[in-house]
């Protein structure tokens, strides 16, 4: 199988199928090329659904997570990055996790609204809320739709602390209330970047800024004094393992301040997108990145076994996370952010929640 062409890919999608959705007892397939179910295997726009959610934040009781709380403004996401965790939570909306994944993005306008009314639910008691913990929160509808940078206000209105996680530039947009944030130690950005290869960002994260640009991000919010992270996610053992010593350096040089890691998991529906897309994209390696990701995971591509899950375990994980461990000590040092304050939350008073 020849490395796939450009005009072989549907532009601008990481994945290029859709995957069964679990819970449909049915499914399209395409009988015949010329047939009617060829329009479900179209690169077709991107849809915006909307979602009127009675409640926005989301906390998590697992082992690996404990106590997170997070806000997804946008459910799917057009970056269309190949591996993505959260592709399978489309399913339960009764998408797909391939293409639908990236091209019906579900949205919630009054997640500020939410916001506000949780910040002042009696017996509220603050702690970190991050953006997100599924899909990215400045994905490019957000620049028009400015669902984040309405959370953000009401963040800096109730003093309330909150992480953020991207791989997108557009958050330059609102360094005016994050450097506001940042003012009173209410805010980290954790800027993720898992390879400096284009030509490896390309195929993996179709719509996502370049390596250079998230660099460059680094240094403009650094240099306005909002800390920064540097996330390497995920590690994919044989495709860009190798590259992060290269990336932590790189992302101290611009001012990042930590770093940290997930080893690539493929869980659910991922598991069949994943291999299309490596034996599509890189056939020459296929059959060594599949065997390298399941040696992390107890010989399955699926894990979800707590504690191993996200770092890995085994002879190949270690060597992963002793890599880690030296780039860190080498160009970063003590590995911290500031930590973040809880005691600011200011709510407002019983007649202004009136106001609702």
């Amino acid at each position: 199988m020849d490395t796939i062409k450009n005009d072989e890919y549907f532009k601008g999608r990481g994945s290029q199928i859709n995957t069964h959705n679990k819970f449909f007892k049915h499914r399209y397939t395409a009988e015949h090329l010329e047939g009617l179910d060829e329009a479900f295997l179209v690169n077709a726009d991107t849809q915006i659904i909307e979602s009127h959610p009675k409640k926005i934040i989301s906390r998590s009781d697992s082992p690996d997570l404990r106590y997170m709380q997070s806000i997804n403004p946008y459910q799917g996401c057009e970056h269309g990055c190949i591996y993505c965790y959260a592709r399978n939570a489309h399913e339960y909306w009764g998408y797909s996790a391939g293409l639908d994944f990236e091209r019906k993005i579900i949205v919630k306008r009054n997640c500020a609204d939410l916001l506000e009314r949780a910040f002042n639910t009696k017996g509220y008691e603050p702690s970190t809320i991050m953006l997100s913990g599924n899909t990215d929160c400045y994905q490019p509808i957000e620049r028009k739709l400015k669902l984040t940078q309405g959370l953000l206000k009401v963040f800096l209105k109730y003093q309330h602390p909150v992480s953020i996680i991207s791989k997108n530039s557009l958050i330059l947009r609102d360094i005016p209330i994050l450097n506001q944030l940042a003012e009173r130690q209410l805010v980290h950005v954790a800027v993720t970047i898992n390879s400096l290869n284009e030509e490896l960002r390309q195929k993996m994260e179709p719509r996502t800024v370049t390596a250079k640009g998230r660099l460059q991000l680094i240094k403009q919010l650094t240099e306005t004094g909002i800390p920064v992270m540097l996330m390497c996610a995920p590690i994919i053992p044989g495709l860009n393992s190798d590259e992060m010593p290269a990336l932590i350096e790189a992302a101290a040089e611009q001012g990042a301040t930590a770093a940290s890691f997930t080893i690539v998991r493929l869980n659910g529906a991922i598991s069949e997108l994943f291999k299309d897309w490596i034996y599509k994209a890189f056939p020459d390696r296929a059959e060594k990145v599949l065997h390298g990701i399941a040696s992390c995971h107890g010989g399955k591509l699926n894990d979800s076994q707590f504690g191993r899950r996200m770092r890995g375990e085994g002879q190949l994980a270690e060597s992963i996370h002793q890599l880690f461990k030296l780039a860190v000590a080498k160009f970063m040092g003590e590995n911290k952010l500031p930590r973040l304050r809880t005691d600011l939350f200011t709510p407002v008073s019983g007649k202004q929640l009136d106001l609702f």
